[in-house]
């Protein structure tokens, strides 16, 4: 059975959708939430397998279905087989989030070619090639993209420039995307900033608490809070969404 949810569980019956680098952390966090409102998910690793298929078994008890598929989203061919593998699978794809990043650290001095590459093929090149794999399905579901920047693509930031750069990139590419693939497919884009996770060192929370004018850290459930409303929001796309408490001001 699925949970009760205020009367809201069901707002997403009937839709698939594909969250990648979901075995962990946020990914995982916006998996659970998709299905406690109704959605079947697929549920895409690089290397956290035993992660996801721990994912599917929490979103089974949930009632809904859910398939774990690793892929290199590096690859284009992965890319490809993997949205090739949830099309077989569940026939249907209403809901792409563009979550898989790095968060490598690099200044001026210490960048080196692999690093840059490593940060922009992972945060930039795949969720375009992930959004131009999940277009046609997307098209006939009138679907949506959300795609995860942070705000070190707002800010800058000297000690992950080649992060920065790509998190920046992926604002852009959501604004163009979002006039490539209208009217059938909305495409969005989420800054989170001064958020914590269990695991996270506990300094962090102090300091964003400084940080952010709210005088508090920010939960995994503000971030999915913000998917939920993208997701069901018709009339915006081609937007960014800072979500960090006012630390961007």
């Amino acid at each position: 059975m699925t949970q009760d949810t205020g009367g809201k569980a069901e707002s997403l019956k009937g839709k698939v959708a594909l969250v990648t680098g979901a075995g962990k952390r946020l990914g995982r966090e916006v998996c659970l939430r998709l299905a406690e409102e109704g959605a079947d998910v697929v549920i895409h690793y690089r290397s956290s397998q035993r992660e996801a298929q721990d994912a599917v078994k929490e979103i089974e008890k949930l009632g809904r279905r859910a398939v774990a598929i690793g892929a290199d989203l590096g690859i284009v061919a992965e890319i490809k087989r993997l949205f090739d593998e949830a099309g077989k699978q569940f026939g249907r794809l209403d809901i792409l989030a563009n979550s898989a990043a790095n968060f490598l650290p690099a200044s001026m001095i210490s960048t080196t070619e692999q690093v840059w590459d490593a940060a922009l093929d992972t945060n930039l090149r795949a969720p375009f090639f992930c959004a131009q794999a999940a277009a046609p399905w997307l098209r006939r579901t009138l679907g949506v993209i959300i795609n995860f920047a942070d705000t070190g693509g707002l800010l800058g930031w000297p000690g992950y420039i080649p992060h920065s750069v790509s998190k920046a990139g992926v604002i852009m590419l959501t604004k163009v995307l979002a006039k490539a693939l209208a009217p059938e497919v909305r495409v969005n884009a989420i800054a989170p900033g001064t958020i914590t996770m269990d695991g996270d060192p506990p300094e962090w929370e102090s300091d964003f608490i400084k940080l952010a004018p709210l005088r508090r850290t920010g939960t995994p459930a503000d971030i999915t809070d913000t998917v939920l409303f993208l997701v069901q929001s018709k009339f915006i796309t081609g937007q960014v969404l800072v979500v960090d408490g006012g630390r961007t001001l």
